[in-house]
């Protein structure tokens, strides 16, 4: 008969009264739920606690404070520095936790932590409702919500984390905790853009939308125009309505019917407009920009669940992101982002972004910790490629289109968009006065910083 050493005996007993799965290196299944979205993180972790319930978290925590082992929580896992993983730790896996239910009269839904951005939008969908999503269906609704919760429909609806309504959470001491604008309202505020720094969230209620109709424009130029392009879009933006969103890009062209074959598999220039209304408005809108007489063109009315499925990256590529927000875009800061753009990894999945903020973004609640949200627009190198030996040039190009911008830009920035850039970048982030209560938040509730696998604030 084997005999168990005590850290094997406590993992035997969490497997004897836990819901989901509980798999240990060398299982059949080990490899492929370590697999995260970032493939040029590749860490081993002790355990993978793939819970189904905030029973199965609390005792996963349980086991993790009795052995010291480190914690880490998984949702979508796109992080970009990979923090859904440990070495030779816990991972609090919420991929099962991930129903989504609907209450059309109410306007709420109710989401898993696990839940992806696929599951919350196509829940919704059949109802004609909508919130504010990730920009692809594989992001996981808790880590993109608990940063802030930028996306598409933001000009619109305002952040992921406006529409937070209430939030289960399972402390580090295995408190279980229900909080809302009345409950717990400073844990509540801190969620708020604080990320995953307080505990497990094991489920989210959100505002939905009523969203009857949505469409979009892509626009395609051969690279040399995007200055001209990019202060139209600029232009555009600086007076359109909040049902207009969109991103200008630099991109690799794609192997579609309306891509000009000149363009496919080469750097193009892109303007994207997203519309929440029909066809026919978007059509009217983006006039100033067809008269520049794009060389691609898709116009069309698409369901948002489908369309947030377009930007879905293929798994197993290497990725690298950074990011900065411009107080102003002026002609200056236009040619030398554009004249970054060559450098990008071509081809690849790659963008060399820029989104325009505004509308209910910068027209919503100010009083929770994120201040990126004032800032007219964001710039966003965001590296994706497949060869390791691309890894520092990828990296670079980053870094290097980041300090292009620099002198437009303030020091907050939205933390969901950027990997591991210091703890100094993290205070920064968040503005005067906010760190310092999110600390405090810190202290009360996670006081031994179990939660540091993040964007990390450390306890008052």
């Amino acid at each position: 008969m084997t005999t168990l050493g005590p850290d094997t005996a406590r993992i035997e007993s969490l497997r004897g009264g836990f819901g989901g799965s509980v798999l240990l290196p060398g299982a059949a299944d080990y490899d492929k739920a370590r697999r995260i979205f970032n493939a040029a993180v590749d860490k081993r972790p002790g355990v993978i606690a793939q819970c189904t319930s905030r029973d199965d978290v609390a005792r996963a925590l349980a086991m993790a404070r009795e052995t010291g082992m480190e914690v880490s929580v998984r949702g979508g896992g796109h992080g970009v520095a990979g923090k859904s993983l440990t070495e030779g730790g816990l991972v609090i896996d919420l991929r099962r936790m991930n129903e989504a239910v609907v209450d059309a009269d109410a306007l709420t839904i109710r989401v898993g932590g696990g839940a992806t951005m696929a599951d919350l939008d196509n829940a919704a969908q059949p109802h004609a409702l909508a919130t504010t999503g990730g920009r692809a269906s594989t992001t996981g609704v808790g880590g993109f919500t608990l940063g802030g919760g930028s996306g598409w429909l933001e000009r619109k609806f305002g952040l992921a984390c406006d529409n937070l309504l209430a939030a289960d959470l399972v402390t580090a001491e295995g408190r279980i905790v229900r909080t809302d604008a009345d409950d717990h309202p400073e844990l509540f505020w801190a969620l708020h853009g604080g990320g995953g720094n307080f505990g497990v969230v094991t489920s989210f209620t959100f505002a939905l939308h009523k969203l009857p109709d949505f469409s979009m424009a892509l626009l395609l130029w051969s690279p040399e125009y995007g200055p001209d392009v990019l202060r139209t879009y600029r232009d555009f933006f600086a007076g359109a309505p909040d049902e207009f969103g969109g991103a200008f890009l630099f991109l690799t062209g794609p192997p579609e019917e309306f891509v000009p074959a000149h363009l496919v598999g080469r750097l193009t220039c892109a303007a994207l407009v997203t519309c929440a209304g029909p066809e026919a408005v978007c059509q009217e809108a983006v006039t100033p920009l067809l008269g520049l007489a794009p060389e691609g063109a898709l116009i069309t009315d698409m369901p948002y669940a489908e369309f947030q499925r377009m930007l879905d990256d293929p798994p197993g590529m290497r990725n690298y992101w950074s990011a900065e927000y411009l107080q102003s875009f002026p002609d200056e800061a236009v040619d030398a982002f554009c004249a970054r753009a060559p450098e990008m990894i071509v081809p690849s999945p790659s963008l060399h972004v820029v989104f325009p903020q505004g509308g209910m973004l910068a027209g919503g609640p100010q009083e929770f910790p994120v201040p990126w949200r004032n800032m007219p627009y964001a710039v966003h190198p965001f590296g994706v490629w497949e060869d390791p030996a691309d890894d520092a040039r990828g990296a670079q190009w980053a870094h290097d289109v980041c300090a292009d911008v620099r002198p437009w830009a303030t020091e907050t920035v939205y933390l969901n968009f950027i990997g591991d850039e210091g703890h100094a970048r993290v205070v920064d982030s968040f503005g005067p006065g906010n760190y310092g209560r999110l600390a405090a938040v810190k202290a009360e509730y996670d006081p031994d910083n179990v939660f540091h696998l993040n964007q990390n604030i450390r306890p008052a």
